[in-house]
């Protein structure tokens, strides 16, 4: 139910001509505060979905400027290779976090994914494909779309430029939007390529952007496959190319060969108590003993991951701001491929594949890199080794995951807040800089009023921000914020109307 905002006074969004400019039968004019988001991802979508249940119309506009032709699939849930799978059990996905089974409801009743006979494993969870999760997120914002209530500006916002209390947005369609609020929410940043690998830049089984449309389209069955990366991505793509017969060789190389983790076998409630630590070692330390205790209890490590993630955010808020840079530069490896964990059907392709010996996991550093007659020659070293070793592959895809700290330089409206000093990247080096309010703090460290920060960017301040969850809960966070603050601008405009009438 929208909120009572009755207290504002009677809204008047048409202009048409009467005797009295400014005013029509003899009351100010107040035009709806205009939220822009930018970025139709999740994030932004489900940004939009709770600020257009929260408001009415007439008091916010509401515009989502994406270029994919639909909202709620962002990079994560717009694929349709049927390999890639979500990564936890259905049960834990929603996009409202009062709902837990909000999504589960929809599953059921969804015709098209009752065929996908591989969605539920053996113990009972659905996995179902990525992009079915983006079809729910969509089904669910096509009403306010619909309407109107939603608008979708299908283009690519290429500047931000403050203009008096405003921002005008310069999009690629050559249209402009002006908005009152702006809420970054972009997509995650392509991978960054290691200087090792960037002298094979532009050849065409070189593969930076391995979700790209017919990214592995040049690999052959039996070629020799590097994956740079071991996490996640790297799962996606292997399974990509084992469900297209690849049968060739594959090396995955990381700094730490950590491989991305399975899910629990039986179901175990969050085990563990943290928060309470003021350094990133002694945090280490307790970690280890609870895991020493879950293991006593005959317990494995998922529940105790689970509590962790659960009270991340108090954990997170405990450590000083060179503890979380700590933390990040020695733990988030580990501590990724244990949080986020591999879907089944994938974990199955990863464990066979190592069985039959057609695919290594390397923990090894880059060297340099050649290619030659359509062949790429990569120098490594083994971690704990001083020896540089050469081997051949014919393709190269990377999968390091995204590269938040370089978020300016992949997106031309968020470079353009940058060099008028309005963003900031965050102090540990995973997006951009947000006050606990989630509004953007500018280069001179202040806070911008109508600039908010939407989805993982905010990381930075809010800790873990990558899983569905805890996306949801801040997505719920960031459009009551920007509820509160489109009241407050859509009462100064009332006031300002009242005294030039």
């Amino acid at each position: 139910m929208a909120p009572d905002v009755s207290q504002y006074g009677t809204l008047w969004r048409n202009c048409r001509r009467g005797p009295s400019p400014g005013k029509l039968e003899g009351k100010p004019i107040v035009t709806a505060v205009v939220v822009a988001i930018i970025g139709g991802g999740f994030s932004g979508t489900a940004i939009a979905y709770h600020l257009a249940a929260q408001t009415r119309r007439s008091d916010v506009e509401i515009v989502v400027i994406e270029p994919r032709q639909r909202l709620g699939g962002g990079l994560a849930y717009s694929s349709q290779d049927p390999a890639h799978r979500i990564n936890v059990p259905a049960a834990k996905m929603t996009m409202i976090s009062a709902e837990p089974e909000h999504f589960t409801r929809w599953l059921a009743d969804d015709a098209t994914s009752a065929e996908d006979v591989l969605a539920r494993t053996t113990k009972g969870d659905e996995f179902p494909q990525r992009s079915v999760f983006g079809r729910y997120v969509r089904n669910h914002v096509e009403p306010f779309l619909e309407t109107g209530r939603i608008r979708h500006e299908r283009a690519t916002a290429l500047s931000i430029t403050p203009v008096g209390a405003r921002y005008s947005i310069a999009l690629t369609d050559e249209k402009n939007v002006d908005a009152d609020i702006v809420v970054v929410a972009t997509t995650h940043p392509l991978p960054s390529i290691p200087n090792a690998l960037r002298p094979l830049i532009g050849s065409p089984r070189f593969i930076a952007d391995p979700y790209a449309e017919n990214a592995h389209q040049e690999i052959e069955q039996d070629h020799a496959v590097l994956v740079v990366g071991t996490g996640l991505t790297a799962a996606d793509v292997i399974a990509s190319l084992d469900k297209n017969g690849h049968r060739g060789a594959i090396v995955a190389l990381s700094r730490h060969g950590y491989r991305s983790r399975g899910h629990a076998t039986q179901a175990n409630e969050p085990f563990g108590s943290f928060g309470y630590d003021e350094t990133a070692f002694s945090l280490l330390k307790t970690v280890r003993q609870v895991l020493k205790e879950a293991q006593n209890k005959s317990l494995t490590w998922h529940p105790v991951l689970d509590a962790l993630r659960d009270q991340a955010p108090a954990i997170w808020t405990a450590l000083p701001s060179h503890e979380r840079r700590r933390l990040v530069r020695h733990l988030r490896a580990l501590w990724d491929v244990h949080r986020f964990r591999v879907a089944p059907q994938v974990e199955d392709v990863l464990d066979r594949r190592l069985s039959e010996g057609t695919l290594q996991i390397l923990a090894a550093s880059l060297h340099s890199a050649h290619e030659t007659s359509r062949r790429f020659t990569v120098s490594y070293r083994r971690r704990f080794t001083q020896n540089i070793e050469n081997i051949g592959f014919d393709a190269i895809i990377i999968t390091t995951g995204p590269a938040h700290a370089a978020i300016a330089q992949s997106n031309p409206a968020v470079q353009s807040l940058f060099n008028q000093g309005l963003l900031a990247s965050d102090p540990v080096g995973l997006g951009l800089h947000a006050a606990k309010t989630g509004q953007a703090i500018g280069k001179k460290e202040e806070i911008i009023d109508n600039l908010f920060i939407g989805g993982p960017l905010a990381r930075g301040t809010f800790g873990e921000l990558m899983g569905v969850p805890e996306v949801t809960r801040y997505a719920e966070f960031i459009a009551e914020r920007v509820r509160e603050r489109a009241l407050e601008a859509l009462q100064d405009k009332q006031t300002a109307a009242r005294r030039k009438g």
